[in-house]
């Protein structure tokens, strides 16, 4: 009898660890973000309920093109709590991804959220990569109207392959998923992550991590 208890106590404690590493349900209906409140918390301070208007609830913009015109040839427009207010607290949130004609959304992770993306336009080619000792890439092309999943905080990308303008809507599981893009991260830190570090891990000459470090 005390063994099985051990073992219930020890399965409950497990799948509660696992429950609170996502974002807890709503306790009420809604909690508008109010951007204006002084309170710090895990998230942003709930609008009087009085005071909430349908316009908290309402995003207009998703029809429109993102500007591609940078290094890689994409544009992400997100659709989160400080972009729609009434999202706070629900957990989700939304993206449009604009591509040029081989544009690329960069290796990136999101460390708060699951993707699961829909391409509206154009063929991407998408991948991610499993985690640590199997690494194994994971690819796939997809056309217009399919649908394709990135587990949480999974390094992943997207590249149109096509010579015309691609578009994608994306859902994630979190009201802010947070987005690490691994090479701003690696070379662009503030400070920069010292060389001698970089260069050790990725097996290269110092001189190459100098210009990487440059760039960004």
């Amino acid at each position: 009898m005390a063994n099985n208890l051990i073992l219930f106590t020890v399965v409950a404690l497990t799948f509660g660890c696992i429950a609170l590493a996502y974002e807890p349900k709503p306790l009420q209906d809604f909690c508008v973000a109010d951007p204006n409140s002084s309170v710090k918390l895990n998230g942003v301070a709930c609008k009087n309920p009085m005071q909430v208007q349908a316009e908290d609830f309402f995003f207009s913009g998703l029809h429109i093109r993102g500007n591609t015109s940078n290094t890689v040839g994409s544009r992400v427009t997100t659709v989160f709590a400080t972009q729609l207010p009434g999202l706070n607290t629900l957990g989700i949130s939304m993206v449009r991804i604009d591509y040029a004609p081989w544009g690329l959304n960069p290796p990136h992770t999101h460390p708060r959220a699951t993707e699961i993306l829909t391409v509206l336009e154009g063929s991407l080619e998408v991948g991610f990569v499993t985690s640590n000792p199997d690494n194994r890439f994971i690819t796939k092309v997809l056309k217009k109207g399919d649908v394709f999943v990135f587990p949480v905080g999974l390094v992943h990308f997207q590249r149109n392959i096509g010579n015309g303008n691609a578009v994608a809507i994306a859902a994630l599981s979190s009201q802010n998923p947070g987005a690490i893009t691994i090479a701003n991260a690696v070379f662009g830190a503030n400070p920069p992550i010292p060389s001698d570090i970089l260069a050790k891990a990725f097996q290269v000459d110092r001189t190459v991590v100098d210009q990487l470090q440059a760039k960004f």
